[in-house]
């Protein structure tokens, strides 16, 4: 039978975390949940059979991807984060800050968008070539803040995460393991451009001095809640566009940045880059000035970052 966790169905369950604040202490307790599901599944086997016909399950479509049958607990997050930051730092070259109040020496460029005519400016980190805006073009899946076209002018447009990779919630969604070429991934991005990776995330976040700092750093010089501007060191200049959460609502506006990833972490969810201001929540704490690299629910919407191929 299908796994009925990474059914989508089991929103109804109330089991799926609406605010990425309580996402991380969601994530906690998925490993005792899952032990609590599967005693209870094999009870109903015993006693019912192996017959899966009473479980709401997703027809097929057709294309490559699947619904999956067992996904990843996220136990092994933590381990892949700090393995793959050893990795990177050690051979990623510091870029060098650009930007201060009073000067700006940063590389800067300019990239027009051949499929509505938009126009993004871009800059140089290191040696590669970001976009220095959210990206704003539309299609399925994407929203303005709070509906509102006056906000998608401020920071560009949020996308759910099959929206992002260029494909539909049926291949890519919530419940669907998503078969992607390997390589750089267009996805929503121009042509010449393509979605990061959790990798090159990680990247960016080690070039501009590690996580402890990145966040300060990548962070506009205005419009951050509570004292949570940063220096945009480097011109990157990532505003805080919040985000959209599962039941539809519009939060974190002035609070928090997300930025989609290419990297799918399992059939329910996929990596992004986050800054936020600050907060206390449950025990835990970011400091304002941090950048962290996490998995959240597919169904969230998320600010999208293109980098030049």
């Amino acid at each position: 039978m299908k796994n009925l966790w990474c059914h989508p169905e089991r929103r109804h369950l109330g089991l799926l975390s609406s605010s990425p604040v309580r996402h991380a202490q969601g994530r906690l307790r998925r490993g005792s949940i899952h032990l609590v599901f599967a005693l209870f599944l094999a009870f109903f086997f015993v006693a019912c059979g192996d017959d899966d016909s009473s479980f709401a399950t997703r027809p097929s479509d057709g294309s490559s991807s699947s619904v999956c049958e067992d996904c990843d607990d996220g136990s092994s997050s933590s381990a892949k984060s700090s393995s793959s930051s050893a990795e990177s730092s050690s051979s990623v070259t510091l870029a060098t800050p650009c930007k201060t109040d009073s000067t700006d020496t940063c590389e800067y460029g300019e990239l027009v968008d051949d499929r509505d005519g938009q126009t993004y400016k871009t800059v140089k980190i290191g040696d590669k070539w970001w976009m220095a805006e959210n990206l704003n073009y539309e299609v399925d899946s994407s929203f303005c803040y709070n509906d509102s076209a006056e906000y998608c002018e401020k920071f560009g447009r949020l996308y759910r995460w099959a929206a992002t990779v260029g494909k539909s919630e049926s291949e890519c969604g919530y419940g669907y393991t998503c078969s992607l070429p390997s390589g750089d991934l267009q996805g929503v991005c121009p042509s010449g451009w393509h979605l990061p990776s959790r990798a090159e995330w990680e990247t960016l976040i080690n070039a501009v001095g590690g996580k402890s700092t990145a966040g300060i750093k990548l962070k506009s010089s205005s419009g951050w809640n509570s004292s949570g501007n940063g220096t945009d060191a480097f011109g990157f200049t990532a505003l805080p566009a919040g985000d959209r959460n599962v039941r539809g609502e519009f939060s974190l506006e002035g609070r928090d940045a997300f930025f989609w990833s290419s990297t799918e972490n399992d059939c329910s969810y996929a990596d992004c880059m986050l800054l936020r201001f600050g907060y206390d929540d449950g025990g835990m704490r970011l400091r304002y000035d941090d950048a962290l690299l996490d998995d959240f629910s597919k169904y969230f919407v998320f600010s999208v970052r293109c980098l030049k191929d």
